[in-house]
């Protein structure tokens, strides 16, 4: 004989940042809210997040961080729930952290920290939040009431608000699922191609032969651009091609263009590479061209850009025209990826759940009162750094205040 439903207020599939986040705020409002995750902890990709100790935020965090099919939408959500607010959170929870490069902050002791927050938050609630773990979501139907959800299980779970977190595509192997989108389609919503976003980039068949043997060199200070996006942050050479934090930003703006551009790469910006040599060679004119470059550049990198460009020997033998060859290749390399690594060395999902279905206000899908949509399960992407946490906050506290 079927068990009969249990009834909550909410219903929130996922407990991941968002979810959690989100079912706190609800919880703390007084709503009876369900968490369903089918992973044995909650906050698996918090904890293995940033080296173990969690990216949380970052302190320039804005819309200006983020891809979307329409860019304004994250804007409400971000200004309503700011990574001010969530700093104020963890400072609240006494947890230590520290800012790294480009206003990255990380905790001082680990990820679990996070996690902890947001159980506590979640156990704040009057009643507090009910967490139901290794549990396998089987269908999703739609009931005059609201919403019913199936586990695999044959529990069956009521409510009148059903709240997708369930994130998206990338690193398969912590459990992600297609699951937003499957409700997504079931209830009519348009999804944009999910992509892996965040990810290193593969070499075509002639830059893997030019740039053989180079796994591991790293360059500190490297430029990527597409268009008028820039990143300006560490590069590193991988066994198939190229990764490191500038390779990570700008290949989900390559994905986002469909591909269709080449990545401009300097290996040595805010210098002039050109001018650079000419003035060694009037000053060392007995210098080898691979020794100077290699002041500039890792050695085995310096060497191997050299041979390409058929260059050898003392700088005094070497013309004018052979320097801006060099110089070219260097800090006006155009690379066509052949492709990416994919979503299971992507740090995030490119694409989700259409904006356009959704309120920027509570994200709630319009044409399906009670159905809310947040987090990486949406069509907003955030750069490296924190933002995509921040975004799991604010759209989770947006959702989690939307609740009549």
């Amino acid at each position: 004989m079927a068990s009969l439903p249990q009834s909550y207020d909410v219903i929130i599939l996922g407990a991941g940042g968002a979810g959690l986040f989100c079912a706190g705020i609800a919880a703390q409002r007084g709503k009876r809210v369900l968490v369903l995750d089918h992973a044995a902890k909650a906050g698996e990709k918090i904890r293995i997040s940033g080296g173990g100790r969690c990216n949380f935020t970052n302190l320039h965090a804005s819309a200006a961080d983020f891809l979307s099919g329409n860019p304004h939408f994250a804007k409400s959500a971000l200004k309503r729930f700011t990574q001010h607010d969530f700093i104020a959170l963890v400072n609240r929870h006494g947890i230590a952290w520290h800012e790294k490069t480009l206003g990255q902050l990380f905790c001082d002791g680990s990820s679990q920290q996070i996690i902890d927050l947001l159980l506590a938050e979640c156990a704040k609630g009057d009643p507090p939040a009910t967490l139901r773990l290794n549990t396998k979501i089987e269908r999703v139907e739609k009931t005059p009431a609201g919403f019913r959800v199936f586990s695999a299980s044959a529990d069956m779970f009521d409510a009148p608000n059903l709240v997708v977190a369930t994130g998206g595509a990338s690193i398969p192997k912590m459990g992600a699922t297609g699951l937003a989108y499957e409700i997504a389609r079931q209830f009519g919503l348009a999804v944009i191609p999910p992509k892996p976003a965040l990810v290193p980039l593969l070499f075509g068949p002639e830059d893997a032969k030019r740039f053989d043997g180079l796994a591991g060199v790293a360059v500190p200070d490297a430029e990527t651009s597409i268009g008028k996006r820039r990143f300006r942050e560490a590069l590193l050479f991988t066994h198939r091609g190229l990764s490191g934090p500038s390779v990570l930003q700008i290949s989900s703006y390559w994905e986002f263009f469909e591909r269709r551009q080449p990545i401009g790469i300097n290996l040595l910006p805010g210098a002039d590479l050109f001018a650079l040599l000419k003035a060694a060679r009037a000053q060392h004119p007995k210098q080898e061209i691979a020794t100077q470059m290699a002041s500039h550049l890792p050695a085995r990198l310096a060497k191997r850009l050299c041979e390409l460009s058929q260059l050898d020997g003392r700088l005094a033998d070497i013309s004018d025209a052979k320097f801006r060859t060099l110089a070219a290749l260097t800090q006006h390399w155009q690379l066509k990826p052949a492709g990416t690594e994919g979503f299971s060395k992507a740090e995030v999902t490119l694409g989700g759940v259409d904006t356009a279905a959704l309120s920027s206000q509570s994200m709630e899908a319009r044409a399906v009162p009670g159905l809310y949509f947040i987090g990486e399960a949406v069509d907003v992407t955030g750069h490296l750094g924190g933002f995509n946490f921040q975004w799991a906050w604010s759209s989770g506290y947006a959702c989690g205040n939307a609740f009549s």
